[in-house]
């Protein structure tokens, strides 16, 4: 009876609490709402709650969706009703019908289905004995995973994703962990892509850039994002001087044992169709540079190419997730008539690679939509404004130390978020309004220390769309891959603000840059004495 009357009782105030919200509710009808939190910290809480319990769980999923819904009650100020909806509607369906979101899931559905398409046609087999021939070391099994990412600048994500099916026959065959290899891929994606003139990222901070020749002061503030070449720098240096430390060490020495994953499991994707034991070599390579040619086809279609306008000024105005999305379309058909012709598959065999490819890519879809829903709640919340406003508030006091505070500031915001376009729209456009009438060389400084801090953050995020596809290339655990570069890419930040501490200063990259490089080189030769010890 005891218990009874605890349910009933325990029933009615659950009850009670759902209904009480309403009223407010119903009143709050017809007038804006602000939330009580807006454009406060606690903004920023819900991304750090994701984050954090994401790398103590060791589970993603959870992790996220208790993010998401910290994000929702801080919204609603605990009402429930509101929280269901803010959450649902505002959230998961508001992402999944955003147009850009949706190019970039078709754009990740095709990929998977052209790599179940290169599998099973025996073309990655085929590489994977010719690099075998070709590719003596352990190192030089890693040094051609770079050389390959430094090669495909074009975007972030083909970059991932194209990089980690090419090269993991290779990397497995010399024994490299997959965290490893999910480390170098994603520190060739958005690193390279932020410094490369024809990618998808210079045309988005060209766009951010109001009043001034976005495209000329991207040219010119590349010698001053030292993040991204010291992060080159580095991997290069790691992979020569064979040194490593962390969890990733642990992960190294699994491999040369044999468990690439160190999970217990194997924790890929198997490949338990027939493979095409004729295939060749040019059965990957012509998949691979169709889809580079079509998908940058298809992103200067978008910004204008055909209708007249310049190969520079069509790419700065493309829509990197259409373009993609239509590149990697054309790609997969054309691959598939290849494949006809050569009769390596028949069409029955092709078609049946597209569900195989979906599956293949179901978790990064699912940690994706997690991320983006994640993303709207802060945003609904006001991270962006207040994150504005302190910089705005700091930026008369501190005019020489700014660029290092915005890196800093920059690399916070983006590692909450997950995203280093929507930071670099934040702060971007302030820095030109610091720094336009005053000093145009600390303005490209300050531009570049917020774009290499975006990148930064993107970079060591759980969140991060890019860090989620490095996963799914690399067929690497998600968190797992977060925990093993989040060391690296902390030592190359920590190196990277004492930099930008330099060029204020100096307002010189051929003083500060090699500052930078020495420095790390110094850190790295310590380490691996360390290490060895």
């Amino acid at each position: 009876m005891k218990k009874k009357k605890l349910l009933r009782g325990a029933g009615l105030l659950i009850l009670c609490m759902a209904l009480l919200p309403l009223t407010a509710f119903a009143a709050e009808e017809g007038a804006e709402y602000t939330p009580a939190m807006y454009a406060t910290f606690w903004a920023l809480v819900p991304p750090i709650v994701a984050i954090v319990l994401s790398l103590i769980t060791k589970e993603v999923y959870s992790s996220l969706f208790v993010g998401i819904l910290v994000g929702g009650l801080f919204y609603s100020g605990f009402s429930f009703e509101k929280t269901l909806t803010h959450i649902f509607n505002d959230g998961f369906v508001a992402v999944l019908s955003d147009s850009y979101n949706v190019g970039i899931l078709i754009f990740l559905v095709i990929l998977g289905a052209m790599v179940s398409l290169m599998n099973r046609a025996g073309g990655s087999a085929a590489f994977g004995h010719f690099a075998k021939e070709k590719i003596k070391t352990r190192a030089g099994a890693q040094l051609a995973t770079i050389a390959l990412g430094v090669l495909i600048f074009i975007d972030d994500y083909f970059n991932c994703l194209t990089v980690g099916s090419v090269m993991k026959p290779v990397t497995d065959e010399h024994k490299v962990s997959r965290a490893k290899l999910a480390y170098l891929i994603d520190a060739t994606a958005a690193p390279v892509c932020i410094i490369a003139p024809i990618s998808s990222w210079a045309a988005a901070v060209s766009g951010f850039v109001e009043g001034e020749d976005g495209f000329s002061i991207f040219i010119r503030a590349i010698p001053y994002n030292f993040y991204a070449i010291l992060t080159i720098i580095m991997m290069i240096s790691m992979v020569i001087l064979k040194v490593d430390f962390g969890s990733m060490k642990t992960h190294e020495a699994n491999a040369l044992k044999g468990d690439l994953f160190s999970t217990g499991k194997n924790t890929a994707v198997q490949e338990t169709v027939p493979v095409n034991a004729k295939g060749k070599v040019i059965d990957l390579l012509i998949p691979i540079i169709a889809l580079i040619i079509c998908c940058v086809i298809g992103m200067i279609y978008t910004g204008g190419f055909f209708d007249g306008a310049d190969f520079v000024t069509a790419f700065s105005n493309s829509d990197a997730s259409v373009g993609l999305a239509l590149g990697s379309i054309c790609a997969m058909i054309l691959t598939i008539i290849i494949y006809l012709i050569r009769r390596v598959l028949n069409f029955t065999e092709c078609m049946k690679c597209l569900p195989d490819g979906f599956k293949a890519m179901v978790p990064a879809i699912l940690i994706l939509t997690f991320a983006w829903t994640l993303k709207a709640m802060t945003d609904s919340l006001g991270a962006a404004v207040f994150v504005a406003d302190a910089v705005q508030k700091s930026a008369g006091s501190f005019m020489n130390f700014l660029p290092a505070i915005i890196f800093v500031v920059a690399c916070f915001l983006a590692f909450s978020t997950g995203t280093s376009w929507g930071t670099f729209g934040i702060l971007i456009p302030i820095v030109v309004n610091v720094f336009m009438n005053t000093n145009p060389q600390l303005m490209i400084i300050s531009i570049s220390a917020c774009m290499a801090g975006a990148v930064c953050g993107d970079h060591c995020s759980p969140i991060s769309d890019t860090t989620i596809m490095a996963s799914a290339g690399a067929q690497c655990d998600h968190v797992n891959h977060v925990a093993t570069q989040l060391p690296y890419a902390v030592l190359v930040a920590v190196i990277s603000f004492i930099t930008y501490l330099v060029a204020g200063f100096t307002q010189s990259a051929w003083i500060s840059l090699p500052v930078g490089t020495v420095l790390l080189l110094l850190t790295l030769f310590v380490i691996r004495n360390r290490v060895q010890e």
